[in-house]
């Protein structure tokens, strides 16, 4: 996706939402936002079970891998982390990190995983249920909020 993208879609997460009515809605909105993302960028999912998370984040794998996946197979499988506690996707534009702080029962254990470490690398960091523990997230980062609305799901940004 283009940058124009990018910028179009946060106009519109900024203002009333994303109103997101698929899974395939949900991975476009993620490749649309992956376009405008940086070495060091960080996102912070915040949402109930199954309110959409796991698909963006598919969403931005696909957008950071696009561009060279052109013949090489495409873009890697994205799952929820939510038993391995974070997944690594290497080989796209930026490299991929990929929490699940819901199963975390204190800080120290994400500490113990490496969670400074990625933050450090020059790649993307997506969490979700940041809001478990909100003081390990970072100053810079992006918050994004995934809520269910009948059948549907919205998206929007909270700060960032």
């Amino acid at each position: 996706m283009k940058t124009d993208s990018y910028s179009e879609r946060m106009a519109q997460l900024t203002e009333a939402g994303v109103r997101v009515d698929s899974p395939e809605a949900m991975i476009s909105l993620g490749r649309d936002v992956a376009a405008g993302l940086h070495a060091g960028s960080v996102l912070a999912l915040q949402g109930g079970l199954g309110a959409g998370k796991t698909h963006f984040t598919k969403g931005i794998a696909q957008g950071l891998f696009d561009d060279l996946a052109d013949g090489l197979g495409g873009s890697p499988e994205v799952t929820s982390p939510t038993f391995t506690l974070v997944h690594e996707y290497q080989g796209g534009r930026l490299p991929l990190y990929h929490f699940d702080f819901y199963r975390m029962g204190s800080e120290e254990e994400v500490l113990r995983i490496g969670w400074d470490e990625y933050l450090d690398e020059d790649g993307v960091v997506v969490v979700e249920w940041p809001d478990k523990f909100p003081d390990l997230i970072p100053a810079q980062v992006t918050w994004l909020s995934f809520e269910h609305d009948d059948g549907a799901r919205i998206v929007k940004l909270l700060h960032s």
